[in-house]
Parts: structure tokens; sequence; C-alpha cells
């Protein structure tokens, strides 16, 4: 992977704090066998881009495949709560084991070495881009066929450190049906472009609500502008995802991986578009 041209500076000028020059990924751990890494970014928070995460995993792990989550949200981690996973990693001379769901998804997040969950990470990005290296280079991920990475919303210091540092082979852009997070698409898109990064795709989120009475689809947040934003920005749209209560209370019981709903299977629909990209 490499990057690309640095648009606020001059590239043969410009110091240390500019994250635009040249190829610089790490390699992981050398037990750590992991054959595609797929980041899931958002422009901004509240999209669900967590829920989409832990749904993939959940999808891909039902298909058989060997699954693993980089939770890079350093400030804001969910997806330990979303498995029930509450063990820390276990520590080797070699190297850090990460837990497991109990389907077997392993799971590397900070809130796993925190005292307490709700304990919050006050760092500056220098701290946070360290950490998220740490969880690629120090931790024994073993032989996965996805690590999916649950990238903070933004375009600010740890989106940048992963897709500068780790060889991520594609980003699936989460957003949701308001105005302006077509907006935000963009600026997703943009940095992807930077940093020479392929976008498998965009998923639409929490599009609508169906009526548990009559089934009919109820746009909450107003029509949908999934086609739209994908066209706008030249990416393949994966998906609508509709809001789903079960969900939301299997997510918050630590049990995502019961999920049986429909959902699910948009889920894989675009996991089987998104495999035929690469």
């Amino acid at each position: 992977m490499t990057t690309g041209t640095c648009e606020t500076c001059n590239p043969s000028t410009c110091d240390k704090t500019c994250e635009a020059k040249g190829p610089t990924t790490i390699p992981p751990h050398e037990l750590s066998n992991i054959k595609r890494v797929i980041g899931i970014m958002s422009g901004k928070g509240g999209v669900g881009k967590s829920s989409v995460t832990a749904l993939l995993a959940v999808a891909l792990r039902r298909s058989g495949f060997e699954v693993g989550i980089l939770d890079a949200d350093i400030t804001g981690p969910s997806i330990p709560r979303m498995f029930g996973v509450r063990r820390p990693p276990e520590g080797t001379g070699q190297g850090m084991i990460p837990p497991q769901s109990p389907k077997g998804v392993r799971i590397m997040s900070l809130n796993l070495l925190l005292p307490h969950e709700d304990d919050p990470v006050i760092w500056r990005g220098p701290l946070i881009g360290g950490a998220i290296k740490q969880f690629w280079t120090d931790v024994i991920w073993g032989d996965l066929d996805f690590l999916l990475i649950d990238l903070p919303p933004g375009t600010s210091d740890a989106p940048l450190t992963v897709l500068q540092s780790l060889p991520v082979d594609g980003l699936i852009i989460v957003s949701s049906p308001q105005e302006l997070a077509q907006m935000v698409v963009r600026k997703a898109v943009k940095m992807a472009a930077l940093m020479n990064v392929k976008i498998l795709g965009l998923v639409e989120n929490m599009s609508y609500a169906v009526c548990p009475d009559c089934g009919k689809e109820i746009y909450i947040f107003g029509p949908s502008r999934a086609e739209e934003a994908a066209a706008e920005a030249g990416i393949p749209l994966l998906g609508s995802l509709p809001l789903d209560s079960e969900l939301t209370s299997l997510c918050d019981h630590g049990r995502v991986e019961e999920y049986r709903g429909p959902l699910l299977e948009r889920v894989m629909e675009f996991v089987k578009k998104m495999d035929r990209q690469e």
C-alpha cells in the first residue's frame, strides 16, 4: 500500500507531522497469519459503525471463516461489550493472545486492558496511534481469514494511523440517511483516495424502521440517500440496513452472536459482494 499526495503542505518539505509520505506499512506479529484486513469506517459518529462491524464478524464466522476484530476506536470502544467479552488478553513471552467470543471471534480492544470498562481513555493522538500499532504488532492473531478493524469516526489521527501503518485491503464506509452524511461520506472517500486504499463499498445503516404491526417501512431519518451518495462518491452500494430493536438489545447484553434476524441475511449479501470485489 502506498500513500497519496498531501493536500495541506508541500510533500518535499513537510515534517513528521504530515502523514502522507511514502509506504510505511508495518508487519504483524510473526505468529500472525492474516489473509485479509478490512477497515470499517465512517466520516461521522452515531451511524452504527461498530454494529455493522459486529454483524460482519458474526456473518463471516457463521460462514466458517476465522475472524478477528481489532477495535481501533480507542476512546469509544464498544466491540467487547457487544460480544460479551470481558477477559483481558493473555500475556506471553512472545506477545498477547486476544480473548475469544463464545463463537470464536478474536477480539482486541483497549477496554479489555482497563480496570473498569467505563474508565475514560484521555490520551492524545500519538498515544492512540501507538496503541493501535501495538494491537497489530504485539498481538498474536494466529491464522485469520479476516481481520476487521473498527475505526473511530472521522478522518483524524487514529484512522490515519491504520490506513498508513497497516496493510488494509479495503474499506467499508458506513453512513446514515441524513443529508449531512453524504458530505462526510465524501470526506472518507477522499481520505481513502489520498491513502491509496480501495473502497469496497457503502453501507447505509438505520435506513428505516419496520412497523411491528403492519410491516410498513418508516423512514425516520428521511428518505434513503444510499444510491445517491454511492453514485456521487463513485463507489459501490453494498446495501441498506434497517433499525432493529432485537439487534440493539442483544448488543447491549453482550449476545450479538445470537442474532438471527433478517438483518443478518442482508449483511451476508454484501459480504458476498465484498468477496467478489476482492
